[in-house]
């Protein structure tokens, strides 16, 4: 378990810290030339590469992670995921080498998005094939919780740079975060090298029974779950990367407020999803996953017209509140979400169809979540068009949560 989330905080910390610096820098240093919307409307729109990115990596790793082990799997999407993050930090701007430095960032982008489409399965299968029926949705909520952890020492070392480097920032400060990245890889494969695979494929192996092909057994007798689980994830995704990434842009150019509050307004929140997300995991294990994230999906609509309300007052004080109630509804569909779409699928296809489903959601969700709330504004002039769109992502996870099956303290279904 310590494993899986520590190696999910070093990848999710490697994924949010593009989505953090690309409001902040990429749009100057990389489209110069651009009206500061096109400017702003090209940069998310390389960060939402990353996302279309990810199916490759769970069609890839998602493969190998059925047919060599997880443990494997999981310790070449870290080296990956951590080598790309590293050399953003190299790539020259717009003044250097013009426009090949964007088509550099794209290259990265890709790659960061390879990698992460195949840790997330991976790393929540790694906790929960290793726990029992009664506690699955809290052992697979600690690698869930590496989101948040990842997207804390993102905004904290963007913030810490930021006062460092001060009126440099531009020039070299944001460089330093993706620096780090190459140190949070030695840490991860220390971890990831010292587990041992996991039960439910040690038996598969053993007994002779992998899936030879578990991409196309996936497509041909479990896609129905695939498709439900795309559905599921659109008010988890959507929301969440509006609040956490489209922010910095909405809040410095519309708002006039100073990146360094709503860097702490993020960190603040992901300091409660410490608790919030393990609390969501092990709730679910009392009372059933789906009444925990539909009651998460529910709340979403509510607090995607709150939160502009709140946010659009300019105080400091309300900011950080609606920071940290949004991703309150974000973390309770978070929390039990591995477990409940994982559970879905039997072991011989678990990782390869709980990959597929969760990152094509990534593409139709949360990768072009900016880049459409950027587009929406521009459109309406208000943030509550913006809003809107976040209700009608929360009436679409309802109907896809409640087709999927809860399997909380019940066996998985090559266990029946």
């Amino acid at each position: 378990m310590v494993a899986s989330t520590i190696g999910a905080t070093i990848e999710w910390y490697d994924f949010f810290l593009y989505s953090t610096v690309t409001g902040l820098v990429f749009a100057k240093l990389y489209f110069p030339e651009s009206d500061p919307l096109i400017g702003t409307l090209q940069a998310f729109a390389v960060y939402a590469v990353g996302f279309i990115a990810r199916p490759v990596g769970a069609f890839v790793f998602g493969h190998y992670g059925d047919r060599i082990g997880r443990k494997a799997t999981l310790i070449s999407t870290l080296l990956l995921m951590g080598l790309a993050t590293t050399a953003v930090a190299f790539v020259p701007t717009y003044e250097q080498i013009g426009i090949w430095g964007a088509v550099l960032l794209v290259v990265l982008r890709f790659l960061q998005g390879v990698g992460v489409g195949g840790e997330w399965s991976g790393g929540v299968l790694l906790a929960m094939e290793w726990a029992g029926p009664k506690n699955r949705g809290f052992a697979s909520s600690w690698p869930q919780f590496g989101s948040p952890a990842g997207l804390l020492l993102a905004n904290l070392a963007v913030f810490a740079f930021s006062r460092a480097a001060g009126d440099e920032f531009l020039t070299w400060g944001w460089r330093v975060p993706f620096l780090l990245s190459v140190f949070l890889i030695g840490v991860g494969l220390y971890m990831r090298l010292g587990v041992e695979e996991t039960p439910a494929f040690a038996k598969l192996a053993a007994t002779e029974q992998l899936e030879k092909t578990p991409i196309l057994a996936v497509l041909k007798n479990h896609w129905k779950p695939v498709v439900y689980t795309i559905l599921a994830r659109t008010a988890e995704l959507t929301p969440y990367y509006i609040f956490t990434a489209y922010i910095f842009t909405y809040g410095t150019t519309v708002l006039g407020v100073s990146r360094d509050l709503l860097l702490s307004a993020v960190m603040a929140a992901s300091l409660l999803s410490f608790f919030t997300i393990p609390f969501a995991g092990w709730l679910s294990d009392r009372i059933g996953r789906k009444k925990v994230i539909l009651f998460g999906a529910v709340s979403t609509a509510v607090m995607g017209v709150l939160y502009f309300a709140m946010v659009n007052t300019r105080d400091p004080v309300l900011i950080v509140i609606a920071t940290i109630l949004a991703l309150i509804p974000h973390d309770l569909m978070w929390g039990p979400l591995g477990a409940f779409i994982s559970e879905n699928f039997p072991a011989k296809v678990r990782y390869s169809g709980a990959s597929i489903g969760g990152q094509l959601a990534a593409v139709f969700s949360g990768g072009w979540a900016p880049l459409i709330s950027a587009a929406l504004f521009a459109a309406f002039n208000s943030a509550y068009a913006i809003a809107g769109y976040i209700v009608v992502c929360a009436a679409i996870s309802v109907v896809g949560i409640s087709l999927l099956r809860d399997f909380s303290r019940q066996a998985m279904p090559d266990e029946e």
